[in-house]
């Protein structure tokens, strides 16, 4: 007979041993789970440890270069690229990569250093100096099909214009077989990561193949050249021609097509500057008489437009550019029109000019100036009122894109290019003169090739003064002298011309009680007191 002790103790040891079942079974994926990711790290640990057995990714940019070479084995110049870099490592049987090395500028060089606001452009205390961007020894690189570079991002950052600078020159130093005929082979040029290279060196027009991260230039050489002989900033004013040694560079086109441009949209307040801008530039002896183009929009009527056309300028019609930044009813609202320069394909080089400049100088020995060159304005920045431009329509694309993710430090044309084209090439301030001088009855300083009317326009006012003189916040932009040699070119106009600039009732009035403040104020300079003899007070036109 069973004791009640002992089957008690037999029925506990039973359950024990169902509870160790149960917990066991339960364990069991868990168990499995780990082993498995025990052999994974194993796995994987091993890939690293022995790297070769990872197949590398071949990268796609080669493609598009390695169709441009009859070759077993490409040489390619590799700048700012790890020697580790996998891409490059999965071409060894294809590329020989050579390793570019150069001293990389001076971290604390700031851009203001490279773009200062003044310097003596005359010389008269010794020649301008540009700080130091180091370039790599280009004469043991002259055998290169191509260059593969990695470019810092950043806009206005030292190191990056460095990189797209050695860039350039390691292509030209290659390129160039025979430097005494100027022969030149096809150099192909590639930047990887995700920033792409300085637009105003490697133009979109030799651009072959872009993907998220790469994008594959084929340059032209000719233009690539001019622009690695053009000074690192506007630390020196950019010679007339560039050259190196006894290398004298004159003739980047055999038979250029260049145009002077201007554009008027919004109004027809400056038709009578857009006159007398034709007939300034005709009376300059210009090489170039039939090549006067204005782009106009649609609110300037036909007879403005015939004026315009016996003035010398071809026709063109526009649509308009909104300026996006703008402020509402402001002067510049219209501004972004400028652009359109871009689209004038046809011309290899053009020279915009504002309306409200003359010139009283001969301007075509700018043509052979690369793109962007201008006079200075403030700062690190340009006056967009004269520049030398080359048309692209994939850069007035790319402008158009960046319309509203730029903001315009004014709101207007001239703050957009300064942020496009922030390394450009200093021209005299001699060529695009901001009107105002220091010692205004001063006639001894040198005559400029141009002046810019800022401020009120001389037709604006009566030719016996300048009217800035009647505003106090505008005597920055008063210049008699300056005044006078816009109706210097006003007399020399034939009458028909000259009647375009007549005074509307409209601004009569404003001229009118200006003059009263002035007086009223009694003003300093005394130009209130001036009797007015202008002919044309009195006779109004429509406005």
């Amino acid at each position: 007979m069973v004791s009640i002790k002992s089957f008690t103790s037999r029925s506990h040891h039973s359950r024990a041993k169902r509870f160790l079942i149960c917990i066991l079974l339960m364990s069991l994926p868990f168990m499995v789970f780990i082993v498995l990711e025990k052999h994974n790290r194993m796995m994987n640990k091993t890939t690293e440890v022995d790297p070769k057995s990872r197949p590398r990714q071949r990268p796609t940019w080669f493609d598009v270069i390695g169709k441009g070479f009859n070759k077993k084995k490409v040489k390619v110049g590799v700048v700012n690229i790890d020697a580790r870099d996998e891409e490059l490592l999965s071409l060894e049987g294809e590329m020989e990569s050579v390793f570019v090395d150069f001293d990389h500028v001076d971290g604390n060089l700031k851009w203001e250093e490279i773009f200062p606001e003044w310097i003596d452009e005359n010389g008269k205390w010794g020649e301008a100096k540009c700080p130091d961007i180091p370039m790599p020894k280009l004469e043991n690189f002259e055998d290169l099909n191509g260059v593969v570079a990695k470019v810092p991002c950043g806009v206005r950052d030292v190191f990056r214009l460095q990189v797209n600078l050695v860039v350039a020159n390691l292509a030209v130093r290659s390129g160039w077989v025979n430097k005494m005929e100027n022969h030149h082979r096809n150099v192909y040029v590639v930047f990887v990561g995700s920033c792409g290279p300085m637009e105003e060196i490697f133009s979109c027009d030799n651009l072959l193949s872009h993907q998220q991260q790469y994008w594959v230039y084929k340059p032209d050489l000719w233009s690539l050249k001019q622009k690695t002989l053009m000074p690192v900033g506007s630390c020196q004013i950019a010679p007339g021609y560039a050259k190196t040694g006894k290398e004298v560079w004159r003739n980047f086109f055999s038979v250029p097509k260049v145009a002077y441009v201007s554009v008027l949209h919004s109004s027809e307040a400056y038709v009578c500057g857009a006159i007398a801008l034709a007939q300034s530039i005709l009376r300059a002896n210009t090489n170039f008489p039939n090549d006067l183009l204005l782009l106009v929009d649609k609110s300037i009527g036909p007879k403005s437009i015939t004026g315009l056309k016996a003035a010398g300028w071809k026709i063109q019609r526009i649509k308009r550019i909104l300026s996006p930044f703008a402020k509402t009813g402001a002067y510049n609202k219209w501004n972004y029109s400028k652009l359109r320069i871009w689209q004038l394909t046809k011309y290899d080089k053009i020279i915009f000019i504002d309306s409200d400049l003359v010139l009283l100088n001969n301007l075509d020995h700018l043509f052979v100036y690369p793109q962007l060159s201008a006079a200075p304005n403030e700062k690190v920045l340009f006056n967009s009122g004269l520049m030398v431009v080359e048309p692209s329509q994939c850069m007035f694309q790319q402008m158009m894109n960046k319309t509203f993710k730029v903001r315009s430090y004014n709101g207007g044309d001239q703050g957009f290019l300064n942020e496009i084209f922030t390394w450009w090439h200093r021209l005299p301030t001699k060529v695009n003169l901001l009107k105002g001088f220091q010692n205004d009855e001063d006639e001894n300083h040198e005559v400029p090739y141009a002046i810019h009317y800022l401020g009120l326009k001389p037709w604006m006012c009566y030719r016996d003064y300048d009217c800035n003189w009647d505003m106090q916040d505008r005597h920055i932009f008063a210049s008699d002298s300056a005044h006078r040699r816009w109706w210097q070119v006003y007399d020399t106009m034939p009458e028909e011309l000259q009647s375009y600039c007549g005074l509307t009732q409209k601004m009569n009035e404003r001229i009118v009680k200006w003059r009263r403040i002035a007086r009223n104020s009694s003003l300093s300079d005394g130009h209130w007191k001036i009797k007015v003899k202008d002919p044309r007070k009195g006779s109004y036109h429509s406005d």
